[in-house]
């Protein structure tokens, strides 16, 4: 099977890869875990040393590494720019940060010496999805690596130049060779890897049927998952907010990666008193922005990623609107090459519709007003995702409200939600478990291992029994 680079702008193919075939996993499963046995002996200096390395190549690199993004998944050429500068900070927020992480935990036991010491597992498989390609990976690779286990990734099969671009960030760093390993595989063939005893563990961001699959999988291997599925997210905004703010940030958040972000925001959620001021402007505001060559510096936004995502969120706003929704602005890709689609905005949404239940992976809000803050959050968690959820208000009560009742992962308040190095990302519900980033994260793949020696028996030559 043929693994191609198709422009999205463009409809272009530039370059086709061959698929592994099974002795080339085989080979590279077992460079694995060659590496691993010696890898995890390596200290956090010299892990460190070649993590501040990587994180120097992207920014040197970044330019370069970011027309990769671009011409892979369309994404805008500057906000790609920003991608890679991101994944150098997480880098740098690793390096300086992992062996306090990772420290021996004292525990106070009387009559004994007890802690708890993290050790890598090995072998990690990371799923990976093409939205932000560079940073998806970083945010696992960076703790693993820290960590002393060895990764190998399956990247989405949109994007193997940014696949094989970071193998190569990652070897020229100075890591050992294996330490971090580009699988270039189908779909198809994820099983198998899973299934192999020497992989140890598995992550994936993705939809969330493929988080089913790859969860069941696991499972049936007894081998611990983190995924991150993607989510629905609400943006809610009351009587007290800055709406100026509230609005612009909306505005951005929808159309971030060109709507193709988990934690864009989705569901736009306000208050009676203020919807008909904020529905004026917010549909203005979406439809004032550029649309076009992703390349182009005046370009706020450009096409989605693949022609079958732009089939299915024309397919979403479609069967919403048959089913009663209404068009506020945009709503048809227009004609011409390229995966475009505008900016759009819908409200009257009924409750069955494509736009009230599922996650649009496109630039397509969903507009609901709410008479007060009860219906505001039964709306927000009347969803099977729970992934994130940005709530603004300057009322200090409906803020403790949002923070301790919004079912999500990550609750932002008059802040749009995004992900960063210092603090845990991850969902509830069927935006999946376990977490990304912060020290939580890096946590995810270590074996907590107890040891508890008694203190009578400290420097002795035999050790007691069980």
């Amino acid at each position: 099977m043929a693994i191609s680079t198709v422009n999205p702008a463009t409809g272009e193919e530039l370059e086709t890869f061959e698929a592994l075939g099974e002795e080339e996993i085989e080979g590279k499963l077992q460079l694995a875990a060659d590496t691993f046995r010696e890898y995890r002996k390596t200290s956090f200096a010299e892990r460190s040393g070649w993590l501040m390395r990587a994180a120097e190549i992207l920014e040197d690199e970044a330019e370069g590494l970011g027309r990769i993004m671009t011409l892979e998944m369309g994404k805008t050429y500057a906000s790609a720019i920003a991608e890679a500068n991101k994944c150098a900070r997480g880098c740098r927020y690793y390096a300086e940060n992992a062996e306090a992480m990772l420290a021996d935990e004292q525990i106070q036991m009387e009559g004994a010496r007890t802690f708890i010491r993290y050790q890598p597992i090995g072998p990690v498989l990371a799923v990976m999805p093409w939205n932000f390609p560079f940073w998806q990976v970083f945010r696992f690779a960076a703790p693993a690596l820290m960590a002393g286990n060895v990764g190998l990734l399956k990247h989405a099969s949109n994007v193997p130049q940014c696949a094989l671009a970071i193998e190569d960030i990652i070897r020229r760093a100075g890591f050992p060779e294996g330490a971090f390993q580009t699988l270039l595989i189908s779909s198809s063939q994820v099983q198998a890897v899973i299934d192999d005893p020497r992989v140890r563990a598995a992550t994936l961001t993705g939809s969330e049927p493929a988080g089913r699959q790859v969860a069941s999988e696991a499972g049936g291997n007894i081998k611990k998952t983190v995924l991150e599925l993607g989510g629905s997210d609400p943006f809610i905004v009351m009587p007290s907010a800055d709406l100026d703010k509230a609005i612009s940030t909306a505005v951005t958040s929808r159309t971030l990666n060109n709507g193709q972000s988990c934690i864009n925001a989705k569901r736009i959620i306000v208050h009676e008193e203020i919807a008909d001021d904020f529905t004026r402007r917010y549909v203005e505001g979406m439809a004032a922005l550029r649309v076009g060559d992703p390349m182009d510096e005046n370009t706020d936004m450009g096409p989605l990623a693949t022609p079958q995502i732009l089939e299915d969120v024309s397919g979403q706003v479609q069967k919403s609107v048959e089913a009663g929704a209404k068009v506020l602005t945009g709503g048809e890709a227009p004609e011409g090459p390229g995966n475009y689609y505008p900016p759009t905005v819908l409200t009257d949404i009924p409750k069955e519709s494509p736009a009230y239940r599922e996650e649009i992976f496109g630039p397509v809000a969903s507009l609901f007003r709410v008479g007060g803050i009860d219906e505001a959050i039964a709306l927000a968690n009347d969803s099977d995702f729970g992934l994130s959820s940005s709530a603004w208000t300057n009322d200090a009560t409906e803020q403790e409200r949002f923070v301790d009742e919004l079912e999500t992962g990550m609750t932002y308040i008059n802040r749009m939600t995004e992900s960063t190095p210092e603090i845990p990302f991850g969902g509830a519900k069927n935006s999946g478990y376990g977490r990304e980033l912060s020290h939580f994260g890096i946590h995810e793949f270590m074996n907590p291992k107890t040891v508890w020696v008694d203190a009578s028996d400290e420097g002795a030559s035999t050790s007691a029994a069980e």
